[in-house]
């Protein structure tokens, strides 16, 4: 679904990377009656920021979704987004919505961060979410990476759940990346917060 030249009244779905988009993907596969759009990776967040004016303005689009990472400060990354968006004369609330936020007009306009529109994170801290609560190997997994000396650390602190995430699917029968393991059942779609997710998808594009 990586199409930049996705047709202009087509809905689309703006994200970050091909994590990303995998993921809405095979969410979407799970769930059958999901509405139909086209999925964009633009490559970084600067690059989605960037096309979000072009996107709302193309000729005949009538639905533009935004996904991406809260990361650090979800305030600042709402302000970035909202800004962009007020420039094309569109009202935006002055914070998320918990349930994924949907501006009715033309085009009709929904922002969704990861991971649930109120904490800072990132995908990793959505498909987390997804991991069975009962799943054995999740503590080893957790474990094992904080068990690594800070001085062997290759990754930044702040992505030590992405370590861990996927320490966890390297365990797996066939170890896969998290797209493939959400198509596969080792990721539950079920959970509270993937049925949000999947709830403003269906709101937004339905």
């Amino acid at each position: 679904m990586n199409n930049p030249k996705t047709p202009a009244q087509n809905p689309i779905l703006l994200v970050e990377g091909q994590n990303d988009e995998h993921v809405v993907m095979q969410i979407l596969n799970r769930h059958p009656s999901a509405p139909s759009f086209d999925i964009v990776d633009k490559g970084g967040i600067n690059n989605v920021l960037d096309s979000i004016s072009v996107e709302i303005k193309a000729p005949g689009r009538l639905t533009v979704g935004i996904l991406v990472d809260a990361n650090s400060t979800l305030t600042d990354r709402w302000k970035a987004v909202r800004d962009r968006i007020m420039r094309e004369n569109i009202q935006v609330p002055t914070r998320p919505n918990p349930a994924g936020t949907i501006i009715e007009g033309t085009p009709r306009v929904g922002i969704w961060l990861m991971p649930d529109n109120e904490s800072s994170g990132e995908l990793e801290d959505f498909v987390k979410q997804m991991i069975p609560t009962d799943d054995p190997v999740w503590p080893l997994s957790q474990r094992y990476i904080d068990g690594i000396p800070q001085a062997n650390r290759e990754f930044a602190d702040h992505k030590k759940l992405r370590a861990q995430l996927y320490a966890w699917l390297a365990t797996r029968e066939d170890p896969r990346k998290m797209g493939l393991a959400i198509g596969t059942g080792d990721l539950n779609v079920d959970g509270t917060l993937c049925k949000k997710f999947v709830a403003w998808l269906m709101a937004l594009f339905g």
